[in-house]
């Protein structure tokens, strides 16, 4: 699915092609940093939960490694849930799904490589806090990792 209204014929000198253009696709666009906050919310509470379920099954040798434990747990639900549905299950939630350049959704290399390079942004407080800036201000509501990556978190296009 594109969201472009050029032909395919057209020269694609944009980079980000696939994605919706922010002029001419405002929707898409439309509160999606305040969305992906309330997500970001949702799925940290949901990881934590999974971190602390975790505990009794490493026969709580988890506590004393829970900063490790929380980061695998993050890793493993955020790659795969966006591996399988383009969109962690809080940005579901928010009604946000994740495309790549070319306005298609994640596959499984693109969720892992997303994933790592967030978790490495939010380790240094100076990168999350640009990257945050650089949700707010720019057209697409991208990230640093979204501009590392090429990707976009957009709002779902309702299903009727």
């Amino acid at each position: 699915m594109t969201f472009t209204d050029r032909p395919t014929a057209a020269p694609r000198t944009d980079p980000l092609w696939g994605l919706p253009d922010p002029d001419t696709h405002a929707g898409f666009y439309a509160g999606t940093a305040g969305k992906r906050l309330v997500a970001w919310v949702v799925d940290t509470f949901l990881i934590v939960l999974i971190s602390l379920v975790a505990i009794p099954l490493t026969a709580f040798v988890g506590l004393f490694f829970f900063a490790l434990l929380f980061l695998g747990a993050s890793f493993i639900y955020r790659t795969a849930s966006i591996a399988t549905w383009s969109a962690t299950p809080g940005m579901i939630l928010m009604g946000l799904e994740l495309r790549n350049a070319r306005g298609e959704r994640f596959d499984v290399w693109t969720a892992a490589a997303h994933t790592a390079i967030y978790l490495f942004l939010m380790s240094v407080f100076v990168l999350q806090a640009v990257s945050i800036l650089m949700m707010l201000l720019n057209s697409r509501g991208q990230g640093l990792h979204d501009m590392l990556l090429g990707t976009a978190a957009i709002n779902r296009a309702s299903r009727m």
